[in-house]
Formats: C-alpha cells, sequence, structure tokens
C-alpha cells in the first residue's frame, strides 16, 4: 500500500510540475506548439550521422534564474523554462529578453542508470547561444563559445552515486557583440528578428567505452566508385566500415586507427539526387584485438557538386556530372512560438517536405545553422542545401555599390578568431551530411572580410564542395559562383563568364493573411499585394522572366521566402504555418519547369 501512494505521490509531483509550464505570453502558435508536451519534448536522436543505442534525453522542465553579469550562482532560481527552447520563445515559458549586462542559469538533476557503471558518460549540448559553462556537482566540467554548433563533455569524474546536479551559465551579447548571431537583434523590427540566448537545441547523456569513436568524416567520390571515411579516435585497434543497401551488404574495409578508410563501391551503385535521394546504411566498427569495443550507425549518399561549362559557354552547377538548374526557397527556420527551435521534430520536417511538394530541389539556409536532424530530412527526402555563416559584428559595409571589390571591413583580432573558429566548427559538424553542396561564408556584406582568404580556407577544407564567396554582397573573383540580389524582379544585371552566376535573392511577394500575424500592423514585403490571386499571378510573372534570364546565364535562383518571418510577410506560407498563400499545384508546375530546364531533350 506504502508503495501504490508513494508512486501516486511521484506521478502527482510530475503532473504538477507539467500543468504549471504554459507558452508565455500571446503570441501566434502553430499547431505543433499548441500541442506540446512538456514531458515529451524533442525526444528524437539528435545525431542521426553517428548513432548508438543507448542515450539518455536531458531535455524538459529545468530551473532557471537571470542574474547581473558576473553574480555568482543564485540561491534560488526563479521558475521553470522548457529546455530546448530559448529564454525569449514563447514554448520556453518564460519569453524575456536576456540582455547584454546578464547572465542566464539552468539547473536540474539527473541519474546515470547502473548499467552505465563501466562506461565514460558524455553530456552533450547540441547548441547554446552563446558563452557557456557548465558543472556537474559543482565540479566546473567544461566551457564553450558559439551559438550553432555541438559541444561535449565527458562529465564522468564529476559524477556521484544517485542524484547528480547539472549546472549551466550562459551570456549572450546579441547585437553589443561580435559573434555570429544571423538575424537576432535585442530590438526586433524590418527584417531584424527577437534575440535568441540559452540552451536551444537538445541536451543528452550518452555512455562510451573507454576507446570509442568520437567522429566521423564521411567522402563520397562517384568518378572513382570510392566511399573515404575518417574516424576519430583515441584507440590504437583496427576499424571497420560496412556499407549496405536494404539490409543487404555492399562492401567492406579495414584499416588501423587514424588511417581513411576507402570503401570501394559496386559499379552499379546508386547515386543521390533530388529525384532518388538514396542513401546508403554504414556499420563502423571499432575493434581492439577480436573485440569489438565500440560501434556506431551511420548513412552516405554518392554523389558529386561541381560546375563546368555547358556548349554555350556558360558555367553551370552540375549534380553528379549532370546540369541541374537549382531552385529553391530562402529558408530562416524561425518560428512564432520556438523561434529559432521548431517545436517539434515533425514541424521542422513539415517545412522541408512542403518545399519539396511544391517541386523546388533547393534550399538556401539563410544565416542559420539548423538542428541535425534537419540536415537528415533533406537528406532522406532530397533537398541540396545552399548553407549560410550566421554572419555576425558589422552590418553591411557596401563597397563601390556592391558589384566590384574594394578595401574591405577590417575586424579585430578577437573578432577574425570568432569567425574562423565557428566556420571550422559547422562545416566539421554538417560535412557528412550528403545534401549540403554550397558553403556561403557571407551574405550581402555582413561583417564581409578577408573574403578571397576565407574563400580560399573554405575551398580547400573542402574541396568536394562548391562555396559562394557573398551572396548578395561584395562580389570577388574567388569561389565557385557569382551570387545576385535583385528584388522584386529577377534581373541579370552582371555575369561572370568563368563562375557560375546565380540569383541569390529575388521576390518577396507581400501578403497580409490577417488571422496568421506576428503583430497586427508593421507587416510588409518586397512588393505589397492583397489577394492570392494578385500573388500567384505575379509570382508566374517573375518565374516566366527567370526562365528567359536561365539561357542568358543564370545557373540557379533563390526566391524569397519559405515562410513569414516576424513582420516580413512575404513567405509561400504564414509564420504559423497555416495557411498556403499560393496556388500549389500552380507553384509545383512552374517549379518544377525551372528546375528542369536545363535538362538534354
Amino acid at each position: 500500500m506504502r508503495g501504490i501512494i508513494l508512486f501516486l505521490i511521484i506521478v502527482w509531483t510530475g503532473f504538477s510540475s507539467f500543468a504549471q509550464w504554459q507558452p508565455a505570453g500571446d503570441r501566434l502558435m502553430t499547431r505543433w506548439g499548441k500541442e506540446l508536451r512538456p514531458d515529451r519534448v524533442w525526444q528524437e536522436y539528435p545525431r542521426p550521422i553517428m548513432e548508438r543505442e543507448v542515450w539518455k534525453n536531458l531535455n524538459g522542465l529545468w530551473e532557471y534564474a537571470v542574474v547581473p553579469m558576473g553574480s555568482p550562482e543564485p540561491e534560488t532560481y526563479e521558475g521553470q523554462i522548457l529546455v530546448p527552447f530559448a529564454l525569449e520563445s514563447a514554448l520556453s515559458g518564460v519569453g524575456r529578453v536576456l540582455e547584454a549586462n546578464e547572465e542566464l542559469w539552468y539547473k536540474r538533476e539527473f541519474q546515470i542508470d547502473p548499467a552505465w557503471k563501466k562506461k565514460r558518460i558524455l553530456l552533450h549540448f547540441e547548441a547554446v547561444d552563446w558563452k557557456t559553462d557548465v558543472w556537474v556537482n559543482g565540479v566546473k566540467v567544461g566551457n564553450h563559445s558559439g551559438g550553432y554548433t555541438p559541444f561535449t563533455f565527458d562529465i564522468t569524474s564529476a559524477l556521484v552515486k544517485g542524484d547528480n546536479r547539472l549546472t549551466v551559465r550562459v551570456s549572450d551579447p546579441t547585437d553589443q557583440g561580435i559573434q555570429p548571431r544571423g538575424k537576432q537583434v535585442r530590438r526586433p523590427e524590418g527584417i531584424w528578428y527577437t534575440s535568441v540566448s540559452g540552451i536551444w537545441q537538445t541536451v543528452w547523456l550518452e555512455p562510451v567505452p573507454e576507446h570509442s569513436i568520437s567522429y566521423l568524416r564521411v567522402t563520397p567520390d562517384i568518378d572513382r566508385r570510392i566511399l573515404s571515411v575518417e574516424v576519430s579516435t583515441e584507440s590504437k585497434g583496427v576499424v571497420q566500415v560496412e556499407v549496405s543497401a536494404g539490409g543487404k551488404t555492399v562492401s567492406s574495409s579495414r584499416s588501423l586507427c587514424g588511417q581513411r578508410i576507402e570503401v570501394p563501391m559496386p559499379a552499379d551503385m546508386l547515386l543521390w539526387s533530388p529525384e532518388n535521394p538514396f542513401l546508403y546504411d554504414l556499420s563502423i566498427s571499432l575493434w581492439e584485438g577480436n573485440r569489438c569495443v565500440d560501434r556506431v550507425k551511420s548513412y552516405a549518399a554518392m554523389r558529386k557538386y561541381s560546375v563546368k561549362r555547358d556548349e554555350s559557354g556558360i558555367v553551370r552547377l552540375q549534380l553528379n556530372n549532370q546540369d541541374l538548374f537549382q531552385y529553391g526557397p530562402l529558408d530562416q527556420g524561425w518560428w512564432p512560438d520556438g523561434l529559432y527551435t521548431a517545436p517539434s521534430d515533425s514541424a521542422l520536417l513539415y517545412d522541408i517536405a512542403k518545399t519539396k511538394e511544391w517541386g523546388f530541389n533547393m534550399i538556401r539556409k539563410h544565416v542559420k545553422v539548423e538542428p541535425a536532424r534537419w540536415y537528415y530530412h533533406c537528406d532522406r527526402l532530397g533537398m541540396i542545401v545552399w548553407q549560410d555563416m550566421p554572419n555576425g559584428d558589422r552590418g553591411p559595409e557596401w563597397q563601390n555599390r556592391n558589384y566590384f571589390k574594394g578595401t574591405e571591413y577590417v575586424r579585430s583580432s578577437f573578432s577574425e578568431s570568432v569567425y574562423r573558429k565557428e566556420w571550422q566548427s559547422i562545416i566539421d559538424h554538417l560535412y557528412s551530411y550528403p545534401c549540403i553542396g554550397v558553403w556561403v561564408p557571407f551574405n550581402e556584406a555582413w561583417g564581409q572580410f578577408k573574403t578571397e582568404e576565407i574563400v580560399r580556407w573554405t575551398k580547400d577544407y573542402d574541396p568536394g564542395r562548391l562555396v559562394n564567396p557573398a551572396s548578395g554582397g561584395n562580389h570577388y573573383t574567388c569561389g565557385d559562383i557569382l551570387d545576385l540580389h535583385n528584388y522584386p524582379t529577377p534581373e541579370l544585371y552582371l555575369y561572370d563568364a568563368q563562375r557560375a552566376t546565380v540569383l541569390g535573392e529575388f521576390g518577396g511577394i507581400g501578403l497580409v493573411c490577417k488571422e496568421h500575424l506576428w503583430e497586427p500592423s508593421l507587416n510588409w514585403g518586397y512588393i505589397e499585394l492583397t489577394s492570392n490571386e494578385e500573388a500567384m499571378a505575379e509570382y508566374e510573372k517573375y518565374a516566366t522572366i527567370l526562365k528567359n534570364l536561365i539561357c542568358r546565364g543564370f545557373s540557379a535562383a533563390v526566391y524569397t521566402q519559405t515562410t513569414d518571418v516576424e513582420r516580413e510577410v512575404n513567405g509561400f506560407m504564414t509564420y504559423d504555418r497555416e495557411k498556403v498563400k499560393l496556388d500549389e499545384n500552380k507553384l509545383r508546375e512552374i517549379n518544377k519547369e525551372i528546375c528542369n530546364s536545363l535538362e538534354k531533350k
């Protein structure tokens, strides 16, 4: 009887805790946000490119407090915050701005499964914005600076039996700092959005053996029919890679740890493309003697991104040695209820699936890095991704009307080092995801510096992908692409005979949907229309202009944008994803025609 009473107390305590949580404020909500359960938030495995079976999710309700910068850990916390939603978001349950002179503290308890007793315990943060310090049971276990990539601490030596106390301190200067931040500002207006501070992606625990696999770098080579796999580990043993399709092994290879593994692929290997996004399954195992000490699951695609001059002398983007006109939306990845964080994995998938349904073959991920699962969904569905660096430091520093190179903005040495560190971290984080086709280190001259050097480094660090030096920014004759921005209509006002010329942004057709607005007023688009029919006709007009410019030199295009974002109402969908503004059948037909425009007849 006492056991039943104790069980009911535990259940009631948990229920009461969940019942206290509710979204902050009265902002626009998505259907996924309305259905959110704080005890089931973001339960999916967070690292699909390197998966182990055993892990523990730490998402859910934590305690939080905001204190003046430099204060000790508060003796009492203010209330509960729902991780992994940023402090400023409605879904965090808090909904307040973290100022540059403040620090955000988190606290929670966790227990270690007794079955993990002989394992090393890793604590993973998928992303925290921006500067993070972490303690376990009062022992400092590490710190990290950077808002967009994962970091990990080995917390084994700090653990105790029973309850363990996890404490996190975060500071974030947002637009008062030089760090990468994308479009975040403390006082949002126009094209600038609400700030995002603190934990905004999954926090989790993972038990690993004494010697384990810590990182994979997977590189396909379709011309040589080789899949290269580099495995990071402290072991002196042997690594084995098995490649399978449909449960059947098609190839395998072994090497000593520290050596690149080259797996020969069969003559009838399947290539990845938007039309056929075929993925091979990988099993990577670490052997010491006759014993397998660690194993992870992964996946890979055989595909190639390149450029080549066509019969008319125009440099074209190619996929798998075939010309492909890449066309897709500017995707900013913001949510009215979660800001940087989608309410759920289903919500995250929804935007990509709709983009695919609309006939696009590419997405430009704009000055933001998504959770790893977003790229996993792009891999599965077949969406090429142009990945922007979330720039920071100064705003646009235009040179000579943006057309030719001039004297570049000079960053401080600290600002440079922060940029370089995070850009390399982003590339390392996303390197093995097949969907990434283009790296974009700068957007519209925002903080643009040492362009030729940054582009050269990026190309050397990842020679298997294309580099777009500055989308719509100050133009330098380096990298693979010249990228023009023109609103609202497509216009080919510059052309590069040595690189692919693309239209990196155009469109921005604004249409207000009154029941689906972030704010009732102050809404805008690059052109403002009043009906769905007008907006569809305007899009058809732009598409016709774009099609006529493809034969004259455009090799890709990006339409602004996937969804409305805060005060911007120029999305295909409303900010809450409840309404598609254009006729989806017409949209799909038009977009497919554009994407297929370079196919040989």
